[in-house]
């Protein structure tokens, strides 16, 4: 264990040599850092999390020693050496060898915080070009990266099963603490059925090379601008400037081979989540471009939504692990909490994401709450929304909110507005899918000719193609129309008295292959329709 008189000592300035105006600590779950002036050192919790040991000294100390070689291959002027601690005769703890050691740590140069990649961006000092000069620094880091024997063995699909494994063996006890229960079978679902899909591409991977001895950790609290001392984003960005040689990438993995020797695609997808996370996609997204734009590997693009999954849960594992640190405050555990739900819910957003463009009716009769469902499903498949209830009045330059109290199939839903709306509707949806989007087209779609035209226009730029059916009681679907008539807002006119014609002039849908029709009961929460119609879209994709 870590000696008790540790932390205390080494939080005081005149512990160190320099002798620091004042020492900072900051905890993980795993490390003491103690930020001493211009001086870091980290000391490894004696902590057994199984995916790392860190319990005995001997371990302790060949640990640090494997961080401080393999971080300086990204950042060697930062990592400067392992030091020793120890106590004197007397029993205090002190800088040195001195009577015997008592603990290692590694001593790294201070990184001005002010030059972190995480903050830059968020003060919008840099653009999305920064991506492009660390995706040159990555695509060369990895080129020379060790490769082959032990490293293909530990990279390989074994290893990514375990990795898989044991991640949802280590959260299965905070289900419904950081992640629903239907995450945790919706994620498990995806990631074993994705393994079985794509073995041979996993297995390809491996034979061409692509599992290299990788940073492992790579996010945007681990990337610093360093730069030549530039003030502003003109000047940091231009050639003279701002150069891969600037940018310092450091805290790897150095604790576990099976988390380090990985593929260089789950590299690359670690920092895009992380990009995602942060609300941050253009970058994400310029990032993955300039990576296989100089790496030349395309075959990214098709696991990168699996990685990205990966990477997420493993974050909300790892955060989630500090609700119960006793070491640090209650705050700081319920902080963590949410983190680590966050974390998982975009881990579910990706292992729902399709694997190609999605076209969607979300259809059924006024009141069941389409629009309501849709705004739920859109985010989790990456889908544009198109509303026809405000599409007919912009295409009439109406205002959305004002009110047109027309008997059924009259005035502004008369049969020809009605037609030109929905062929509107599906020519955005076309482009949207054109051009690699997803889209929901949000009406009542009762009836069965634009319902087919929809499917042809799917299956003409080979879109996927789904009719997610709302369905409600009608008690309930009268009080949902009449609150929404006292809603300003809202910019359908649909109200009780139509809801009958509506109902008999319905086609019911039949004209498309069944595992297509996904008919979900809207009494339900909008989360948990959701959570149904995405298990019904992965299981019957084409």
């Amino acid at each position: 264990m870590t000696h008790p008189k540790l932390v205390e000592a080494m939080s005081r300035p005149d512990f160190y040599p320099h002798r620091p105006e004042h020492v900072e600590l900051v905890q993980t779950h795993i490390s003491y850092i103690f930020i001493a002036g211009d001086f870091v050192y980290k000391v490894k919790k004696a902590v057994d999390f199984g995916f790392l040991d860190f319990t005995t000294l001997n371990k302790r100390r060949r640990y640090c020693s494997e961080e401080l070689r393999l971080n300086r291959r990204l950042a060697p002027a930062v990592y400067l050496e392992v030091v020793k601690i120890g106590v004197d005769r007397n029993g205090n703890i002190i800088f040195g060898k001195g009577k015997h050691v008592v603990e290692y740590a590694v001593k790294m140069r201070k990184i001005p915080q002010e030059r972190m990649l995480k903050k830059l961006i968020l003060q919008g000092e840099v653009d999305c070009s920064i991506m492009d000069v660390i995706a040159k620094k990555l695509v060369d880091f990895h080129r020379h990266a060790e490769t082959g024997g032990k490293i293909d063995k530990i990279g390989g699909i074994k290893t990514i099963r375990r990795n898989h494994d044991e991640n949802f063996a280590q959260t299965e006890s905070y289900v419904d603490l950081t992640i629903p229960g239907y995450q945790y079978s919706f994620i498990k679902s995806y990631i074993y059925d994705f393994m079985k899909r794509y073995r041979r591409l996993l297995a390809g991977r491996v034979a061409e090379q692509r599992i290299r001895d990788c940073h492992g950790d790579l996010h945007l609290e681990h990337i610093c601008i360093t730069g030549s001392g530039a003030t502003d984003a003109k000047d940091l960005l231009s050639e003279k400037r701002y150069t891969p040689d600037g940018i310092v990438i450091f805290d790897c993995i150095e604790f576990n081979e099976r988390f380090r020797y990985e593929d260089v695609a789950a590299e690359v997808a670690f920092l895009t989540m992380d990009l995602d996370f942060n609300g941050y996609p253009d970058y994400a997204d310029a990032f993955v471009s300039s990576y296989i734009n100089h790496s030349h590997d395309h075959e990214i693009a098709k696991l990168l939504n699996f990685y990205k999954c990966y990477y997420a849960y493993v974050r909300g594992k790892v955060v989630g692990f500090r609700i119960h640190d006793i070491a640090i405050s209650q705050k700081d555990r319920d902080e963590a909490a949410r983190t680590a739900s966050r974390y998982f819910d975009l881990a579910y957003t990706y292992a729902a994401f399709p694997e190609k463009p999605t076209l969607i009716l979300m259809a059924g009769l006024m009141g069941t709450g389409k629009s309501v469902r849709a705004r739920c499903i859109a985010p989790r498949l990456g889908a544009d929304i198109i509303h026809t209830d405000v599409l007919r009045k912009e295409i009439l330059h109406i205002e959305p909110t004002n009110r047109h109290h027309d008997d059924f199939g009259k005035g502004i839903y008369s049969e020809d507005m009605t037609r030109t709306t929905y062929e509107k509707a599906l020519e955005l949806a076309t482009e949207k899918l054109k051009s690699g989007r997803s889209a929901i087209i949000d009406a009542s779609y009762k009836d069965r000719r634009y319902r087919r035209d929809a499917y042809r226009a799917a299956r003409s730029v080979h879109a996927d193609f789904f009719i997610i059916e709302c369905t409600c009681p009608e008690d309930i679907i009268r009080e949902r129309l009449d609150a929404r008539m006292s809603n300003s807002k809202r910019a359908s006119d649909g109200r009780w008295e139509l809801f009958q014609a509506q109902k008999e002039s319905f086609h019911a849908i039949t004209e498309i292959p069944a595992r297509l029709h996904i008919v979900i009961d809207a009494v339900q929460s909008p989360e948990e329709c959701a959570y149904k119609a995405l298990v019904k879209i992965k299981s019957f994709s084409p």
